[in-house]
């Protein structure tokens, strides 16, 4: 019997519909896939093998997704009487259903393309956690791609395939199987998703150094499902340990390499006692949305985008050195405001059970400080309202501002010259209270759909990030500008931070370039032009600024103030939600959550890495923070038990 006829044959049977539509999914995969795979064809390592991998290990989980999604059409085509599957109501209701499937496949196919554009991944936790604001991701679809003309687009081709197809659709309706063998088929096709829920593991297509081979050798929809159902990771369950004694231990000896680190050590507690007066500086944290190292010309950029920063950076102390924690605003937020490292899963900023933690605001306003959180956006956003009103900060976002007030806005919030208005309107409120302040400043601006007021800058709005980011710099000296005419300015100290980089995509893991970032320190008359050229964490930032003020305070934070820390202990933590990198000495360590440690020598420029000879110490330095860190949180011991309430 040839090929034809045993596919005729299929069709013919009863479920045939399930064939068709397994059929349907593994053939829109492929072609899913070789786009993809076209697409990054210059990060791939090709050989015959990868190529291979990537198909065969994608038509399995090509497979392992359809036996999910058939589970409707099989229940149907098993209840339904044989004396009603020949009438016309059946065959229109196949038809309708064929339509909604190869709509559905076509608009995922499409949804992962662009959600592959922006992250270079199949979809991810990331996806998931866009569920929960759908008003912002859809709006930002509507204002960054023409989707009007895709959804017709998509509804015209649609019909033409389901036309197409219209007699394989049908061909099963003549078939008059008895329900004991639809039963028995039945019950088999049923078992299939059980066997793949419990049998098939997700980690099955990391089977390659190249992180696109291993991306595209999975399946976006059966890769979500699994994201979805294992949106938190519990370290301890999933990572390498060690006895919490050990962890504790080492944790301890690596804090101590802060000489102002005092008296006993409890897990990371212990007192930061600085000699001398306190520098009481008004403080204002900037993080910046997206801001990569490499976008500005101090760190070798030849577009001219940033040019307002690349003064900056000339008149204050620019950190070289410096690695974000994650590749998501909520990780930023995470790092500069509790200076931990970041826990696998959820940001801690939307996890549950996160108030009155040990933050940064909380030790300022202990200080006597008003501590702010300003953003540019609703706040109720990845749960920034709610964490940061609970965590030592008063919030202000978008919605104290009037619309005259506004000169432009997109779904994720103002143009970033307006949230810097209203920042100024607050600081200046505080000035006139007699209060001390520190303040911390979301930008918006520089994110997709990448739109700004017209204008302000020599490259149109909707252009692309280049734009973006020429238009938050401009925002940026604006703010700076208008604030030297402020009574407040010289007694201030300004930091510009970002928050991610722009991509986290690359060839291996955790490629280490798409982590670096840029910091000013700048505070004129108070600050030398200078550069520091020391490995910085990002949740070093927060024990930095307080160094630098001069600040004693009983402290909970990993992070430590790199200005003392001795040379040669310097680190940095690099994540995706599941990936941890733990950085010293020019080695990488990766904790993976099949309770796996790599250590690898990385290339800082390019971000590729070789795995070299396992180093212990390191691979426990690593373990210790992490597993230190999930270890707290969980235990409720990262409180700040005295944070006074505005």
């Amino acid at each position: 019997m040839s090929i034809k006829e045993k596919t005729n044959k299929l069709l013919h049977h009863r479920f045939g519909p399930v064939f068709l539509a397994t059929a349907l999914l593994c053939s829109i995969s492929l072609i899913t896939r070789l786009a993809l795979l076209i697409y990054s064809a210059s990060g791939v390592d090709w050989s015959i093998l990868n190529l291979l991998k990537i198909l065969v290990i994608g038509l399995f989980y090509d497979l392992a997704a359809s036996s999910f999604a058939v589970i409707p059409i099989i229940i149907y085509l098993w209840l339904l009487p044989s004396k009603w599957y020949a009438s016309k109501f059946n065959k229109v209701l196949l038809f309708i259903y064929f339509f909604f499937v190869v709509f559905t496949l076509i608009f995922n196919a499409i949804s992962e393309w662009f959600f592959w554009e922006e992250f270079s991944v199949r979809y991810n936790f990331i996806a998931v956690d866009y569920l929960v604001y759908t008003t912002e991701v859809i709006g930002n679809i509507r204002q960054s791609y023409p989707i009007n003309s895709i959804m017709v687009g998509l509804v015209i081709v649609t019909l033409l395939i389901v036309y197409f197809l219209r007699k394989f659709i049908t061909s099963s309706t003549t078939n008059k199987t008895s329900f004991g063998k639809r039963t028995i088929i039945a019950l088999i096709l049923l078992s299939l998703p059980v066997f793949t829920y419990f049998g098939v593991s997700h980690k099955w297509k990391y089977h390659s150094k190249n992180q696109y081979v291993n991306e595209l050798s999975g399946n976006g929809m059966y890769d979500f499902g699994f994201a979805f159902w294992n949106n938190q990771l519990d370290y301890n369950t999933f990572y390498k340990t060690l006895p919490i004694k050990n962890a504790e231990a080492i944790l301890s000896r690596l804090l101590q390499q802060d000489s102002t680190a005092k008296g006993e050590f409890k897990n990371t507690s212990r007192t930061i006692n600085n000699s001398g007066t306190e520098n009481r500086m008004n403080v204002v944290l900037i993080s910046v949305e997206s801001l990569s190292a490499e976008f500005l010309g101090t760190f070798g950029n030849t577009q001219h985008i940033t040019p307002q920063l690349d003064s900056l950076a000339k008149e204050g102390l620019l950190f070289n050195n410096l690695y974000a924690s994650g590749t998501r605003t909520v990780r930023g937020l995470e790092a500069l405001s509790l200076c931990i490292p970041p826990t696998p899963g959820q940001s801690i900023v939307k996890r549950p059970d996160n108030k009155n933690l040990f933050t940064l605001g909380s030790i300022f306003r202990s200080k006597g400080y008003n501590s702010r959180f300003i953003y540019g956006g609703y706040g109720y956003f990845d749960n920034m309202n709610e964490f940061f009103s609970n965590n030592g900060y008063q919030v202000t976002d978008r919605s104290a501002l009037q619309d005259s007030e506004i000169h432009y806005s997109n779904i994720w919030g103002v143009a970033d010259e307006d949230l810097f208005t209203l920042s100024l309107r607050e600081l200046d409120k505080d000035y006139k209270d007699k209060k001390p302040f520190f303040a911390q400043i979301m930008t918006v601006s520089n994110h997709r759909p990448y739109t700004y007021p017209e204008g302000r800058i020599d490259i149109p709005s909707h252009t692309g990030r280049e734009g973006a980011v020429k238009y938050t710099d401009y925002a940026i000296g604006k703010f700076i500008r208008e604030a030297k005419q402020k009574p407040w300015f010289s007694n201030t100290l300004f930091i510009i931070v970002a928050d991610h980089c722009a991509s986290s995509a690359g060839k291996v893991e955790l490629p280490v370039d798409k982590y670096h970032i840029p910091m000013i320190f700048y505070s004129p008359g108070h600050i030398a032009p200078d550069k520091f050229e020391k490995l910085t964490a990002q949740i070093d930032i927060g024990p930095t600024i307080l160094g630098y003020l001069n600040f004693s305070y009983d402290s909970k934070f990993f992070g430590q103030d790199v200005f003392k820390m001795k040379n040669g202990e310097e680190r940095a933590f690099i994540s995706t939600y599941q990936s941890l990198g733990y950085i010293k000495n020019n080695t990488l360590v990766i904790l993976d959550p099949n309770k796996k440690a790599t250590t690898y020598k990385p290339d800082f420029t390019t971000g590729s890495a070789v795995t070299i000879p396992a180093d212990e110490k390191l691979i426990n330095e690593a373990i210790s923070n992490y597993q230190m860190a999930s270890y707290l949180y969980q235990n409720g011991l990262y409180g700040f038990e005295t944070i006074k309430k505005p």
